[in-house]
């Protein structure tokens, strides 16, 4: 069965910085596209970083220059460095990981940053 567990969110004043880890148990990430995504109150879930099997990322734009996305195959573990965080950065915060041959979806459960003063 394969489990995506988020971690490294909370809470952080505008301008710092945090850095959240998925790790994946069941599974290796070697034939996945890993992403993270972001839902805000009352607003649609959003793609926010793409890590593409072998090479390849897409930031959103709101995110360019200030997010990294990177993976550790060894660790089977993805991560996404936010730095220069705004408020607007405040919401739930998902891992996701795409299997390239069964497409199935994998969903984390989800870590909180909330970006305030």
């Amino acid at each position: 069965q394969v489990q995506l567990v988020e971690s490294g969110g909370g809470l952080v004043q505008p301008g710092g910085s945090l850095r959240l880890s998925c790790a994946a148990s069941g599974t290796s990430f070697s034939t996945y596209n890993l992403g993270w995504h972001r839902q805000a109150p009352g607003k649609q879930r959003e793609l926010v970083a793409r890590l593409r099997r072998g090479s390849g990322t897409y930031y959103a734009d709101s995110v360019k220059g200030r997010f990294t996305i990177s993976r550790d195959t060894a660790k089977n573990t993805v991560y996404l460095q936010m730095n220069s965080l705004k408020p607007e950065d405040t919401a739930v915060y998902y891992c996701n990981a795409y299997h390239l041959y069964t497409l199935v979806d994998y969903w984390g459960q989800g870590t909180q940053v909330t970006v305030s003063s």
